[in-house]
């Protein structure tokens, strides 16, 4: 049965719709009002508070720590300085995806990594033979998503001794909420300007009582799952288990997903010291790799023409879809779009999805299912670079 993280306390009052989902053992909020609508305009207009403390969470320290980060992810650890963060896959030894995360450099030898799924027992494995020191930090460090455009001005205006002003994208510091010390990077899942928040669980509730209590000037809310998954899609941001599988997870070989495959070969640095899976993940690249996870713009005069032969208004739910759907090139099957959403930004219905190599590239015109009173039919789209929402602000550095 799931327990409350620790801001439950102040997230449950706050929380209308009694809508609930399971969050690696912990309930999330997917939306505190009945519809999202509120919480998503926050990420995109003001400020939004989420909490994602159900993240896996680890500390790696040690004269090791860095040879086993370097071993186990696909990038060049030794180009990371003390204070920057990467987002990275690691894989298995066929060079598959296992999970994807961030690494935080807090210190010379002093890592903060982050999953979304349990990853203790693989860092260890790999950590044979070196000196260093993991520890399971998922309970004892609460996290707060502070996302939106004026995300920057609200911890400026809080944060002590922590240089939110200059700090850039992909970067962490350190600083002072409420009295407790606490660390904050410039990241997140929503594809806008925006800060997490890494917190001493026992100081949880203080540090969302002074983010609320100063963002009440800067127009906070509150934010659920349903809200962070429609602006995950418009930054075309990969869900594990939706998108693609973990290996260790995966029931049969097509969910297993190669960095190649997920459009993530930008982070493959295959020329640095021997880490896991990279002896396959050179094979791959000299043979090719056979699909691809794209980003899709599909026709929005194709799906109203097929509620106009209905009879209907076009209506499209406002949650993101997670169901997969086929995905064709001259009739034939050529992938799935796994996460669909209509983007009240874009004014599009946009997908995330996986298709054949040779129709990854964008402007290539495809057709997609779409079904409309339980009759199933095919509207166009065509293959578009991601993200699809991509707003200056994301990675300027100075908070004005």
């Amino acid at each position: 049965m799931p327990i409350g993280t620790a801001f439950h306390e102040r997230t449950f009052p706050l929380c209308e719709s009694l809508s609930y989902r399971e969050w690696s053992g912990y309930y999330a909020v997917s939306s505190y009002e009945p519809h999202h609508e509120h919480e998503y305009n926050a990420i995109r207009n003001a400020a939004a508070l989420i909490d994602i403390s159900p993240l896996f969470k680890y500390r790696l320290d040690g004269p090791d720590a860095t040879r086993l980060v370097d071993r186990v992810v696909t990038r060049d650890v030794s180009k990371v300085k003390t204070g920057q963060v990467i987002y990275t896959p690691w894989c298995d030894e066929r060079g598959k995806v296992i999970d994807d995360g961030t690494v935080s450099r807090l210190a010379e030898n002093t890592y903060r990594w982050t999953a979304a799924d349990p990853s203790l027992r693989w860092f260890t494995q790999n950590a044979a033979g070196l000196d260093v020191e993991i520890e399971d930090i998922s309970e004892s460090v609460s996290a707060l998503a502070l996302q939106g455009p004026t995300s920057g001005r609200l911890l400026k205006s809080l944060v002590k001794d922590a240089g939110i002003e200059s700090l850039k994208y992909f970067r962490v510091t350190a600083g002072e909420i409420a009295g407790v010390r606490v660390e904050v990077s410039r990241t997140g899942y929503t594809g806008d300007l925006g800060y997490e928040i890494w917190i001493p669980s026992e100081g949880a509730v203080k540090v969302w009582d002074a983010l609320v209590d100063a963002g009440r000037a800067f127009d906070i809310h509150p934010a659920g799952m349903l809200a962070m998954d429609v602006a995950r899609v418009e930054a075309g941001l990969l869900l594990i288990d939706v998108d693609f599988h973990g290996s260790k997870k995966a029931l049969i070989e097509s969910q297993k997903y190669s960095p190649f495959e997920m459009g993530l070969g930008r982070l493959v640095n295959l020329d640095k010291a021997k880490f896991v899976g990279q002896s396959a993940l050179i094979e791959e690249q000299k043979r090719g790799h056979a699909r691809e996870i794209v980003g899709l713009e599909v026709d929005w005069t194709g799906v109203e023409r097929l509620y106009e032969e209905a009879g209907l208004p076009p209506t499209i739910p406002a949650i993101a879809s997670r169901v997969a759907v086929p995905v064709y090139n001259s009739g034939a099957q050529t992938g799935r779009a796994t996460s669909t959403t209509w983007s009240p930004t874009l004014k599009k219905l946009i997908a995330l999805a996986t298709v054949k190599r040779e129709h990854a590239k964008p402007g290539t015109r495809l057709e997609m299912e779409f079904t409309v009173e339980a009759v199933r039919h095919r509207v166009g789209a065509t293959v578009v670079k991601t993200p699809f929402f991509n707003p200056k602000r994301k990675t300027a550095t100075p908070v004005a």
